[in-house]
């Protein structure tokens, strides 16, 4: 297993959009999608907090959290990341799109490149993501990025697992 953090920060890139490193200029535009322990920002400084929080779980070894870049306008859309699990040899998948970009292939290409780095690169051997019973369009997200519903969990939540095709 190679966890983080990493001598330089993985920055992938895929055909529609790129994962990079967050810088502090681009919290500005992140902050209705700035959440941390399901604690969602709502101010500048409290977004700036929350990455604050975000880069040194990163830096102890426990996630990696990703903006994702539009290719074509090198504008950032949203986020990704593996947040939980990386010392047990899996890693919780999370995302957060703002809303202006949803239904346009952006999160599907971006965790495609998130699972892929995670089994290739860190060498999880379990991937999972868990959203809510009425969240459909993640639901339809993870099923067709190959995860599958492996349980039922407290709050109305759903824990999914990708399973690679071989």
């Amino acid at each position: 297993m190679k966890l983080p953090p990493y001598d330089i920060f993985p920055s992938i890139t895929g055909d529609k959009i790129s994962l990079r490193q967050i810088q502090t200029s681009d919290i500005k535009d992140l902050i209705e999608i700035s959440f941390y322990d399901s604690i969602q920002a709502t101010t500048l400084p409290q977004a700036t907090e929350m990455h604050a929080k975000i880069n040194k779980d990163y830096f102890d070894g426990n996630s990696i959290h990703w903006g994702i870049v539009d290719k074509l306008t090198n504008k950032i859309v949203g986020t990704c990341g593996y947040y939980r699990g990386l010392d047990k040899g899996e890693g919780e998948l999370g995302c957060v799109l703002l809303p202006q970009y949803k239904g346009q292939g952006f999160m599907t290409a971006a965790l495609q490149l998130a699972i892929d780095f995670g089994i290739n690169n860190i060498g999880l051997k379990r991937v999972w993501a868990v959203t809510t019973k009425q969240n459909n369009k993640a639901i339809k997200l993870l099923m067709r990025l190959n995860f599958i519903k492996i349980a039922d969990l407290q709050d109305d939540e759903i824990e999914y697992e990708f399973r690679a095709i071989v």
